[in-house]
């Protein structure tokens, strides 16, 4: 969903994907400019979006985060970055108000954003898109 957004409103956008651009229904578009990792699996992917961004926000729809998304909340520890949840059924109370805030705070240029993938937690596409465009655009003159 992110990767959609940043192309649809001409944001840059990078990072990496398994190797093969592994997906988990397919092989993932070359329209989305990501470089392979060494490995076909996605904690490497994970790591590596981590570790190459200042920042990461993770998005849910469910309060409690479980599985890649808990993992990449962990790695945002190990690696000293700062790093925000946003749960539609959670916290904050206004997502887009804390994301804009969590950039501005943390001087983040490169941000990552992940999540639980669209078959795991319905709405949770429609969800970030909607969380960027009322945080992003906004803030354009």
């Amino acid at each position: 969903a992110a990767l959609d957004f940043a192309i649809d409103h001409r944001i840059p956008h990078g990072g990496w994907c398994p190797h093969g651009r592994k997906a988990e229904d397919s092989t993932i578009a070359s329209r989305y400019k990501l470089q392979e990792t060494t490995t076909s699996g996605y904690v490497q992917r994970t790591g590596w979006n981590v570790r190459d961004s200042d920042g990461t926000v993770v998005f849910s729809v469910a309060a409690e985060l479980t599985g890649g998304s808990k993992k990449t909340v962990f790695l945002a520890h190990k690696h000293g970055k700062p790093v925000l949840r946003i749960s539609r059924d959670g916290s904050p109370t206004s997502p887009d108000q804390a994301l804009l805030h969590f950039i501005q705070e943390n001087n983040i240029k490169v941000l990552n954003i992940a999540g639980p993938r669209a078959s795991k937690e319905t709405g949770v596409s429609d969800f970030v898109k909607l969380v960027l465009r009322n945080a992003l655009l906004s803030q354009q003159p």
